[in-house]
């Protein structure tokens, strides 16, 4: 059995041992967490390509040793040409080419906010070119394809291989690569080599930024050069719940953080720690439902939220939720999930700072369009917004799309701080309440709670069915006493993607550190 790692000082997990082991030589040479995350954010955008990247969004939670977590919100707005006028002649966004790259990047301006963050909590700070080095390396000697970047390269050719730039870097020879061969990013070597010349800003408003902006005046991209000039990261008051075990931290709007805190508060209304496999499951989905109104209902731009999430999220709100919920029968479910891959990275430092860290690029690839001469792809987060008027997300310049990615964090009664979260879209709720109700309620191992199979509610990439879809790990019994609560089953591989790359760390009472990595990814938890 796979077990978790325990270090006396800091620990990492990522879901790609490469980054972890960025992070981990930051934190070795007296680092911080926040700029070991920094490193491992940087290093996974060269390694990881098909999950995030630079020219994609960015959440952080940081929780201190002592007081509040903060969070960053590093996503970007529409650009002020995205307008309803422009996909007049469209059902929908498109999911891939320039006009699905609609929205600013974010991800650098989280770089440098928490960055900014460390300089006032931290009494030295290592320079960023030490922060980039790994990333800069890996870029340009080049790094092994892993078999998950492969497959979603095949999967996803047909979509990609004539979008510009796209081919020249991942489709060599308009070939698929095979996991194993060599990828050499040299342009975004280049592009993380002006970021240390000129510093994180220039992404916006420097010399990159001004690449950037003629990159995508040439691709006929909806963003101007003063949307990027335009755009901060911005500190934010996370959203919480007080729970049995302990505080629960998410992220505000646009995020769906409080989908994941609700159905926590939800599970807690319901002696979920003494339930048998069949019945965690069922509470958990049927949570998840749920908690998945209040979302489609609420969560926009923060600017158009209608009221006060955090009051959806009181216990007496979340008393009246609860209620609703048979534990006997599975209610009624056709909702539209959406599939989506990111990265979700942990840091731990020796001096109690954590970090719980989400940087995607959307989509499989993002819009799969690659700005000329940086060798960044861009992101497709802009899909997420609708063409009809009057909705709630509907498209409009410097509108801020909703976003699904929310790094999570606990604070526990008995002394323990749990920092956790996976990718996966829709499914990041889902695996979050997973993670958290067995490793804390139910007493899992830490490395247990992520190992153990998982399911998703909802629709994975090229499968249109909204079912219940559980890894063939489980028992038939399971699969049957699911089935017999009403709920439509199909089975994934027994260890699939499409239920997320979980991880997290968990610092104890007496300060030594706990991390897990997920085994359906190329990920490590790396301590010292």
């Amino acid at each position: 059995m796979r077990h978790s790692n325990v270090a006396p000082n800091g620990m990492v997990v990522t879901p790609h041992h490469l980054a972890s082991h960025s992070a981990l030589a930051i934190l070795r040479q007296g680092g911080n967490a926040i700029e070991a995350m920094v490193a491992a954010a940087a290093t996974i955008a060269v390694v990881y390509p098909h999950m995030n990247g630079l020219g994609g969004d960015g959440f952080w939670l940081i929780v201190p040793p002592e007081g509040e977590p903060i969070a960053i919100d590093a996503s970007g707005a529409a650009g002020s040409l995205a307008t309803l006028e422009r996909y007049q002649a469209m059902a929908t966004i498109p999911f891939r080419g320039p006009q699905a790259a609609l929205t600013v990047a974010g991800t650098v301006s989280g770089w440098q906010r928490a960055l900014e963050y460390a300089n006032e909590h931290f009494s030295h700070s290592l320079p960023l070119s030490t922060l980039l080095a790994d990333a800069i390396q890996y870029a340009e000697s080049g790094i092994p394809v892993t078999a998950s970047q492969a497959a979603a390269t095949k999967n996803k050719a047909s979509e990609l291989v004539d979008l510009p730039g796209f081919s020249d870097i991942y489709l060599p020879d308009h070939q698929v690569p095979s996991a194993g061969d060599c990828l050499r990013q040299p342009d975004l070597a280049r592009s993380l080599r002006a970021l240390v010349k000129d510093g994180l800003e220039s992404f916006y408003r420097g010399p990159l930024g001004e690449k950037i902006t003629a990159g995508m005046e040439t691709l006929g991209m909806p963003i101007t050069g003063s949307d990027l000039a335009e755009h901060h990261a911005q500190f934010k008051t996370p959203l919480s719940i007080k729970h049995s075990c302990g505080s629960i931290y998410n992220l505000a709007p646009p995020t769906q953080g409080v989908v994941s805190l609700a159905m926590l508060g939800i599970l807690d209304r319901l002696d979920i720690s003494a339930c048998d496999e069949i019945q965690t499951i069922h509470r958990i989905v049927e949570a998840t439902k749920l908690a998945f109104s209040l979302r489609d209902q609420y969560v926009t731009d923060p600017r158009d939220v209608s009221i006060d999430l955090q009051q959806l999220l009181s216990a007496p709100y979340l008393d009246q939720l609860s209620q609703q919920l048979n534990t006997e029968q599975a209610a009624p479910w056709g909702e539209p999930l959406l599939p989506g891959d990111t990265v979700w990275m942990g840091v731990t430092d020796k001096a109690g700072y954590s970090v719980s860290f989400i940087q995607s690029i959307y989509h499989e690839f993002g819009s799969g369009v690659v700005i000329p001469e940086t060798g960044i792809i861009w992101q497709n987060r802009g899909a997420a917004f609708s063409l009809q008027p009057g909705h709630p997300r509907c498209l409009a310049p410097k509108k801020y799309p909703f976003h699904t990615l929310n790094p999570a964090a606990a604070k526990l009664h008995d002394g323990r701080t749990l920092v956790y979260g996976s990718m996966g879209g829709d499914g990041q709720p889902q695996t979050q309440a997973t993670l958290f109700t067995r490793y804390v309620q139910q007493h899992f191992s830490l490395q247990e709670a992520i190992s153990a199979p998982r399911w998703l509610l909802g629709r994975t990439w090229g499968n249109a069915s909204d079912s219940l879809k559980l890894e063939a790990r489980f028992s038939e019994e399971t699969y049957q006493g699911l089935r017999a609560l009403g709920h439509l089953t199909e089975r994934l591989d027994a260890w699939s993607e499409a239920t997320g790359h979980a991880g997290a760390i968990v610092r104890h009472p007496n300060g030594f550190v706990e991390g897990a990595s997920d085994p359906r990814s190329n990920g490590s938890a790396a301590g010292y």
